[in-house]
């Protein structure tokens, strides 16, 4: 009988085959799979669909290091480190167990859809940094053991849903807690005593909560806790131990009453006398006063703002109003911040703060509400409307001491608005250069060398933030850097260039006057650098950029006038001479003074990073040692760096 059995060159190459270990196709990555095995226990409402239509299996999310081709994923060194699925009408229960295998995912966001039920579980997400939840439909206690696991978690939204029960304690846990939102909830107890040094927001306004508020938290507006009944002590002006109430004796209520009605008849009859007695001499007490200009106006067309002519004299309102549905609606991308619409900003009187080349601002002081400043933007057409929203959104979370932060934005086709904080002392511009006239004194050493620390930490910041934008920052300068009250630098107008035209930026924005630009035509990662280069040697020298840029000369800049200053009359003359506090101090400012040039270097290769910049600026200190050599030199020997002299 026939061998029928399989030859055995067959059964070899079977069993090679079944050892090779078969690939997906190239686009769909590791991370790739996990989102759309997410995506398919996801329950899209209406546009939903539409929304997610990106995420397919035939490319992965991530592009790029840090580029993504599906909607609302972000990437960082090729992997998923956020998901931003926000206003995508989502419905039903949310199941966080698939997204486990993302081991770089930092930060979750599905605010605004109808998710609902209870909390999802995101303890098995312990590398979590921010977690945004607010404005659904979830509903229920939240375990007081959900956030014991959660070390890494710096900011918390859970407002706007129907959540019940106390307020979990774990929250105490992590350390690094920055932001915490549960507002219009129904928790109910007692807060937990948070403690964490870096808080800068706990919004628990319209609960049920009762005791007191913990110490951490007294000195934050009191609008964060407001809508809780039995909420007591500091910033409240409800006081936790109230006097026991006492009744009043009859008698001495009858006499507190006939009081209190004498006094006001007596009032009354004033009234009546002073009416009397100024309608018989009207015509000896009526004094013609003429109307008295101040700087205040009313808004009554934001799109119209920026025609208003600058100088004393202020544009008032008179024309026609926009109607209502053109007027478009103000998106705030602050979630605790106190809201107010466009009809609120049309009410509010405002001043000129200035106009240019980028865009107007003026400074609008609410009815009852705070003081702001609008940002009318001329070339701000770069992108549509998705992409821009997308962009303010990402600014908006965005939070350091030395950035100035976006409140709310304003988006048509036609017009686009900033609204940012107002900050009353100006900027280091003014400081510098309009303060001549000025009682205020001249910014002194330690007061430069605090504002130069301050910016090199916000710029870093950015870089390490927005690594995404080859400039990140892209307009620093004097005048977008607004001093606190204790002199603290604030940046401002930062990270715009995506959403501006190429060629608007290309004609107003600082970076685009850094030396690569006019070789190449395009910035480069250390632009910013360049610019920050520039803005030190201001500082030190209180001299202004654009003096020293004359037409058609290339390096014609502040470091070429510092280098020849230094090398032909020595280093003691390229200082401001109105600069005081320079005692035991020459060493320090001659080193940020190398600082400076190192960042103004031409040849981008040999230009310093802005982390190295940083690292050399922090190690800076206001006084040398007292058996120090004061490092300036009188005579015209220059810098004793190559560097300095030769670019």
């Amino acid at each position: 009988m026939a061998d029928q059995s399989v030859p055995w060159p067959l059964q070899l190459l079977t069993l090679l085959l079944s050892l090779i270990p078969w690939r997906h196709p190239a686009g769909a990555s590791d991370d790739g799979r996990i989102l759309l095995q997410f995506k398919a226990t996801l329950s899209p409402g209406v546009g939903g669909d539409a929304v997610l239509a990106t995420w397919v299996d035939t490319r992965g999310p991530c592009i790029d290091q840090n580029v993504s081709a599906w909607a609302g994923v972000y990437c960082e060194n090729g992997k998923v480190a956020t998901l931003q699925l926000e206003s995508m009408s989502l419905l039903g229960a949310l199941d966080l167990d698939i997204l486990t295998g993302l081991p770089s995912l930092r930060a979750l966001s599905f605010s605004n859809n109808s998710l609902e039920g209870g909390i999802p579980d995101f303890t098995k997400l312990p590398a979590l940094k921010s977690l945004y939840l607010s404005w659904n439909r979830f509903s229920g206690e939240i375990p007081d053991g959900m956030f014991s696991t959660m070390r890494a978690l710096k900011k918390v939204w859970l407002s706007h849903n129907n959540f019940s029960g106390p307020i979990p304690t774990s929250l105490t846990v992590p350390e690094k807690l920055m932001d915490l939102g549960l507002d219009s909830n129904s928790f109910e107890g007692h807060l937990p005593d948070l403690w964490q040094p870096e808080l800068q927001v706990v919004n628990v306004s319209y609960n049920n909560l009762e005791g007191p508020i913990p110490v951490r938290l007294s000195n934050m507006s009191a609008t964060l806790f407001e809508g809780n009944k039995n909420l007591c002590g500091p910033p409240l002006l409800v006081s936790c131990n109230l006097p026991e109430k006492h009744k009043l004796a009859p008698a001495l209520l009858v006499a507190i009453i006939l009081i209190a009605v004498a006094v006001l008849l007596a009032v009354i009859a004033l009234i009546v006398f002073l009416l009397l007695r100024r309608r018989n001499k009207k015509e000896e007490t009526t004094v013609d006063r003429p109307q008295t200009s101040t700087n205040s106006e009313k808004i009554e067309h934001l799109e119209a703002a920026a025609d208003a002519e600058l100088g004393s004299e202020k544009h008032h309102g008179g024309g026609k109003k926009a109607p209502k549905k053109e007027q478009g609606k103000l998106s705030f991308v602050v979630e605790w911040r106190r809201k107010f619409d466009m009809q609120d900003l049309l009410r509010a009187s405002a001043e000129v703060l200035g106009s240019g080349n980028f865009g107007s601002s003026y400074k609008a002081t609410l009815v009852d509400g705070p003081a702001v400043v609008v940002k009318r933007f001329k070339e701000m057409k770069g992108v549509g409307r998705e992409d821009f929203q997308e962009h303010m959104r990402r600014l908006g979370r965005l939070s350091h001491p030395n950035l100035l932060p976006l409140v709310a934005y304003y988006y048509k086709k036609e017009e686009k608005l900033l609204i940012t904080e107002y900050i009353p002392n100006g900027s280091l511009a003014h400081m510098l250069h309009g303060n001549r006239g000025s009682k205020l004194p001249p910014l002194d050493w330690p007061t430069r060398l605090k504002i130069v620390k301050g910016v090199a930490r916000g710029l870093a910041y950015l870089y390490d933030e927005l690594p995404m934008l080859t400039v990140p920052h892209g307009h620093l300068k004097s005048s977008n850097v607004l001093l606190s009250s204790s002199f603290e630098p604030i940046l401002t107008d930062y990270a715009l260039v995506p959403v501006m035209k190429k060629a608007a930026a290309s004609q107003v924005m600082v970076a685009y006057k850094s030396p690569e630009c006019a070789q190449h035509g395009e910035p480069s990662k250390k632009s910013d650098v360049w610019s920050f280069g520039t803005l030190i040697l201001e500082i030190l020298t209180g001299k202004f950029p654009a003096d020293h840029l004359a037409e058609g000369s290339a390096g014609a800049d502040l470091a070429s006038w510092v280098n020849t200053v230094a090398g032909e009359e020595g280093t003691s003359k390229v200082f401001d001479k109105n600069m005081e506090g320079t005692k035991d101090s020459e060493g320090e400012m001659l080193k940020l003074l190398k600082i400076g040039i190192a960042c103004c270097e031409a040849d981008v290769d040999e230009r310093w990073e802005m982390k190295e910049a940083l690292e050399k600026i922090e190690e800076l200190k206001e006084r040398e040692g007292g058996t120090e050599r004061p490092l300036i030199s009188s005579e015209g020997d220059g810098f004793s760096s190559k560097a300095m002299v030769e670019r």
